[in-house]
C-alpha cells in the first residue's frame, strides 16, 4: 500500500524560529515513522530573513509554495534589526499578507494549563487548574480591515477613524468552525460580543444564534466582551470554545494566554476552508536566538494541531500532546519555565525527551489494542 504523503511549507523565519521549527520537524518525523506517513518539507522565506534576501517580507515564491502545500508551519518573524523599516515593509507585514492571501479566517488559540506547571500561572492554582479552552477569533475582517479608515482633518482638527464591519457570511463561517470544533471537545460555545452597544455585534449575535440551530447538541452562551474578560480570570476552567470577532479575539486570546504562565507553551493555528497555517504564539526572541535554549513546546504543539486539523490524524495529535505533558510531569524544563527542583534542559534535550515519550506512548497504545 502506498504511503500517504503530506506536503508542508516550512517557513522558519527569524530569531529562534529556525530552532523551534527544527524541533517540531523532528517530532513530525517520528510521527511519520510511527504512523506510516511521509511529510514532505519545502522551505520558504518570510519576515526579516526574506527582507534580507529579497527585499520583501513575503516573496511571491513563498506564497506560491504555501498555496501548493497541504499546510504551513511557521516559526516567528521580526526583530530589532528591522524596526526602522516603513510599516508596509516590516517583517510582520509578511504574516498579515499570508493570512489574507490564504483566506485564513479563523485563528485558533488553545489555552491549556498543565498540572505540572500550575505554579507558573499568575492565577491561584485552584482557579487555573483544569483550564483547557480554545479561542476561535475571526481573523480577516472586522475593525482591522474595515473601510473607511485613516487620519483626516475635520473642522480644523485631526480625527482618526476605523470601521468595524461584518457581513453575515463572515460571521457564519467562523461560528460554524467554532461549533464543529466544540462537537469534538466538550460541546460548549461561548460567543463574545458587545451587542448592547454595537450594531455590528447585534448582527454577530443574531447570526451566531441562527448557526447554533444547526448544532442542537452544542450548548451556546453569549457574553459581553467586558464580562468575558472578567470571567476568563475568575473561572477559566468553565470555558470550552470561545468564538469572537477580530479585535475582541485579539485582546481575549492574549489575556487567556497568560493563564498557563509562559508564552513558550502556546500554539496556534490560522485556518480557512482550503489552507491552514500553524505557528507558536511567542515572538522571535532575538535575545536568545542561537543559544539553543528556546522552548520548543509551543511549536511542537502547533505541529500537533496541524496533525489534527489539516491531516485528520487525531490520535497522533493526542499522543504528541500527551508526550509533552508526560515530559513536563517528569520534571524537564527549558529555562523559561524552570523552577528549583526541576531539571533544566536545552531545546534539543527537551525535544528528544518528548520524542522518547511519544514512542513509548505509541507502543503502549498498540499493546492495549492487542
Amino acid at each position: 500500500m502506498e504511503k500517504k504523503v503530506y506536503r508542508i511549507a516550512v517557513l522558519k523565519g527569524d530569531g529562534i524560529g529556525p530552532e523551534v521549527v527544527d524541533a517540531a520537524l523532528k517530532v513530525l518525523d517520528k510521527v511519520g515513522e510511527l504512523y506510516g506517513v511521509d511529510f514532505e518539507y519545502r522551505e520558504g522565506l518570510i519576515g526579516g530573513a526574506a527582507i534580507d534576501q529579497t527585499g520583501k517580507p513575503l516573496p511571491e515564491e513563498t506564497l506560491k509554495l504555501c498555496l501548493e502545500s497541504d499546510a504551513v508551519l511557521l516559526g516567528a518573524v521580526g526583530g530589532p534589526k528591522w524596526d526602522d523599516l516603513p510599516q508596509d515593509k516590516k517583517p510582520e507585514r509578511g504574516l498579515l499578507q499570508i493570512r489574507k492571501a490564504l483566506n485564513l479566517y479563523a485563528n485558533l488559540r488553545p489555552v491549556k494549563v498543565f498540572d505540572a506547571l500550575l505554579d507558573s500561572s499568575p492565577l491561584k492554582p485552584e482557579v487555573a487548574k483544569g483550564t483547557d479552552l480554545l479561542v476561535v477569533r475571526e481573523l480577516v475582517s472586522g475593525i482591522y480591515y474595515g473601510e473607511p479608515r485613516g487620519i483626516y482633518e475635520e473642522n480644523g482638527r485631526r480625527c482618526g477613524r476605523n470601521t468595524m464591519k461584518y457581513c453575515e457570511d463572515e460571521i457564519a463561517r467562523v461560528a460554524r468552525k467554532a461549533f464543529e470544533i466544540a462537537r469534538k471537545r466538550r460541546k460548549k460555545v461561548t460567543s463574545v460580543d458587545k451587542a448592547n452597544v454595537l450594531d455590528v455585534s447585534a448582527l454577530w449575535r443574531e447570526v451566531v444564534n441562527e448557526v447554533a440551530k444547526e448544532y442542537p447538541d452544542v450548548e451556546l452562551e453569549h457574553l459581553y466582551v467586558d464580562n468575558a474578560a472578567m470571567q476568563l480570570v475568575r473561572r477559566p476552567a468553565t470555558f470550552d470554545v470561545v468564538v469572537t470577532g477580530n479585535i475582541f479575539g485579539d485582546i481575549l486570546s492574549d489575556e487567556a494566554g497568560v493563564i498557563p504562565g509562559s508564552l513558550g507553551m502556546l500554539p496556534s493555528a490560522s485556518i480557512g476552508d482550503r489552507h491552514a497555517l500553524y505557528e507558536p504564539v511567542h515572538g522571535s526572541a532575538p535575545d536568545i536566538a542561537g543559544m539553543g535554549i528556546a522552548n520548543p513546546i509551543a511549536t511542537i504543539l502547533s505541529a500537533a494541531m496541524m496533525l489534527k486539523y489539516s491531516f485528520n490524524m487525531d490520535e497522533a495529535a493526542r499522543l504528541v500532546e500527551k508526550a509533552v505533558e508526560e515530559t513536563l510531569n517528569q520534571g524537564y524544563r527549558t529555562p523559561d519555565i524552570y523552577s528549583e527542583g526541576t531539571k533544566k534542559v536545552n531545546t534539543e534535550q527537551m525535544t528528544e525527551k518528548i520524542i522518547e515519550n511519544l514512542e513509548r506512548l505509541f507502543k503502549e497504545e498498540r499493546k492495549k489494542e492487542g
